[in-house]
């Protein structure tokens, strides 16, 4: 995470949204109002997939379940087959 003030990001926007667009870096910004968070759409997106999907009952459970499942007794998805 970069932190800055907002003077420094006003003076760099560009460089600060680029540095969170490629590479995924967090930029906190702060004011003396308070603290703001840039970051990437890719990774704002992100964040609300995984907010939805462990609000799911048993989601959480769920996917914890399938990690633990030993890799050899997985089968193998095959994209080119329907469900």
């Amino acid at each position: 995470m970069t932190n800055t003030n907002i003077t420094a990001f006003r003076k760099n926007v560009f460089g600060f949204v680029d540095q969170a667009v490629t590479y995924g870096e967090v930029i906190n910004v702060t004011t003396k109002n308070g603290n703001a968070v840039l970051l990437s759409e890719q990774d704002y997106r992100s964040l609300l997939e995984t907010v939805y999907l462990t609000s799911i009952p048993s989601m959480t459970e769920s996917l914890r379940a399938a990690a633990a499942e030993p890799l050899e007794d997985c089968v193998p998805y095959d994209h080119e087959e329907p469900w």
